[in-house]
């Protein structure tokens, strides 16, 4: 199961720094592609505003 980024994201970019596969993309908020998370769970970890979740 992929994870997803809530409208709380801060935009800060932690996230895409810390997946290992590249699954993050810029935005606002910024997006994960399903297609290249491999639920490792770096991304949950990483982010400072907590809102990152599974989807």
């Amino acid at each position: 199961m992929a994870h997803k980024i809530t409208d709380t994201c801060a935009a800060c970019g932690t996230c895409k720094d810390e997946c290992p596969q590249g699954a993050i993309s810029e935005g606002s908020p910024y997006k994960i592609d399903p297609e290249l998370c491999i639920d490792c769970g770096a991304c949950v970890a990483a982010c400072p505003t907590g809102a990152i979740v599974a989807e």
